[in-house]
């Protein structure tokens, strides 16, 4: 049976005002196995207004208790259906159930962590020169938040925007990608289980024209967008021209570095975590592996060997260690980009070609692959491929190894793989991106701040950091003075 998801505007299910659909394939079988209805700019509108009242009747009003409530409910309910949801996401995309199963928990671990902020967004006393004057700043929120999210993890995207948005005092219009709307939208019947008002929480489905119908609205007071740099570059135009505010979590091309002073055991898992987990398909992927000299050569055939043994098959076995490309157009772009990097010369070590035996046969399954002696200045090495493929870079001492890995227009996150707590300090220092890993990779929390600097993006989601995204600051000035003023100066 197909199931048919609708949009969810002002607390109702709805049809597309078109009733248009789009087919939800999965990428392991190429079966439609459900269907989703497409927003028109009127549904758009309707979803924003729907957000604008909830918020100016109800949810600008309500107390941080009141908003952490109701979050830690969608939390419990999360959880309680996370081996449903997980198996949603993992039919609607691909990647395998192991980590859609443990995104569910830690999404609502996320939930939880916003909503015991949401009654301690406080502001600050200032003291100022002037006597007898007392000045506050309090935070606001902004209002109607339009939240877009990527293919590659919709319910673990959308808790890096959601959560915080509401214990700020935000109503929310989400989009998510029209490669994976479907948990997106089945989230919205938990929060109506869990008795959110209608309007605070609206999601509009359907491809690019609803999304710059979304960001481009004045109705819009604050935009949080997931994805490629290049629409991020056209969601902070179209979001300019309103002078609205914009989050931009976007690409990245990022350096996993090994130093031969490293526990290999450990950093041979690391990178295999960093650039073969969710398939590649991850904005944090490890897609170049700076290796110093002396070890090059062992990481190379350590890594190929593990390369070859990855489980490949059905992401809804749990012993699936690799499961698809997410959909039809990633799929050919990153054989496209196989293809580049043997016309660049660069060693093909493992892997290169679509994976088609057995039950592997009609899925958009790519093998495990692995470059080695390959250039910075290729593109394989400078372009974000989103996909399973490795790019192996050597570099002889550490002013080499940083100045590779910050030759990169990216700067999302790195990771460095040393015993030696000088150069792990000092690495951390000398790395232009928004998160580094030190003896770790692919590790997230609730608490830490997420982001990037340069083509990655600006802005900062979870921690105390993602809260105030989404809040503005006010200031109070309140003169309890006698002191009588000059009308045409200004008191300072």
């Amino acid at each position: 049976m197909i199931e048919n998801y609708r949009l969810f505007i002002d607390g109702t299910w709805r049809d597309g005002s078109s009733g248009e659909t789009m087919p939800a394939v999965n990428p392991f079988d190429q079966e439609v196995w459900a269907t989703v209805s497409v927003a028109t700019q009127a549904d758009v509108e309707a979803a924003i207004a729907a957000a604008r009242r909830a918020y100016e009747s109800t949810w600008r009003n309500t107390t941080g208790l009141e908003r952490a409530a109701l979050i830690n409910r969608l939390a419990d309910l999360l959880e309680a259906n996370a081996d449903r949801m997980s198996l949603l996401e993992t039919t609607d995309n691909g990647k395998v159930i192991r980590e859609t199963r443990s995104q569910m928990s830690y999404a609502a671990r996320v939930y939880r962590f916003f909503a015991g902020y949401a009654d301690k967004i406080w502001g600050n006393v200032i003291p100022l020169d002037q006597r007898g004057v007392m000045d506050l700043t309090l935070r606001e929120p902004y209002g109607v938040v339009a939240a877009i999210t990527a293919w590659n993890s919709p319910v673990a995207l959308l808790a890096n925007k959601l959560p915080a948005a509401l214990a700020a005092g935000n109503c929310v219009v989400i989009k998510p990608s029209e490669h994976a709307s479907a948990t997106t939208l089945e989230l919205c019947k938990l929060v109506q289980q869990a008795g959110f008002p209608p309007g605070v929480i609206n999601v509009v489905a359907g491809k690019a024209p609803v999304g710059k119908a979304l960001v481009s609205s004045p109705g819009v007071d604050k935009v949080s967008f997931t994805g490629s740099p290049a629409v991020g570059r056209e969601i902070a135009a179209m979001a300019g021209r309103n002078l609205r505010p914009v989050t931009l979590e976007l690409g990245g091309k990022s350096p996993n570095i090994v130093f031969a002073d490293a526990d290999m055991d450990r950093a041979v898992v690391g990178a295999l975590a960093g650039i073969f987990g969710a398939t590649g398909q991850t904005c944090i992927a490890g897609s170049r592996l700076l290796v110093q000299r002396r070890v090059y050569g062992e990481m190379i055939e350590r890594l190929a060997e593990r390369a070859r043994r990855i489980v490949l098959g059905d992401p809804r076995r749990p012993s699936t260690e690799m499961g698809t490309a997410a959909n039809e157009p990633q799929f050919r772009r990153i054989l496209e980009y196989i293809d580049i990097a043997r016309s660049e010369g660069a060693r093909l070590v493992t892997g290169g070609e679509p994976a088609r035996d057995g039950e592997l046969a009609k899925g958009l399954f790519i093998q495990p692959t692995i470059f080695a002696d390959v250039s910075n200045a290729m593109r394989v090495a400078r372009e974000e491929i989103f996909g399973p493929v490795l790019s192996i870079i050597p570099f002889d001492e550490e002013a080499e190894a940083v100045a590779i890995g910050n030759a990169s227009p990216y700067g999302l996150a790195s990771g460095v793989w040393t015993r030696d707590i000088s150069r792990a300090l000092r690495m951390i220092h000398a790395m232009r991106t928004g998160v580094v890993w030190i003896n770790t990779y692919r590790m997230v929390a609730a608490q830490g701040p997420f982001g990037g600097m340069k083509d990655s993006g600006f802005g900062r989601e979870r921690g105390e950091q993602g809260l105030l995204e989404f809040t503005t600051t006010k200031n109070v000035m309140i003169d309890f003075s006698d002191d009588q003023r000059d009308p045409f100066a200004m008191k300072t």
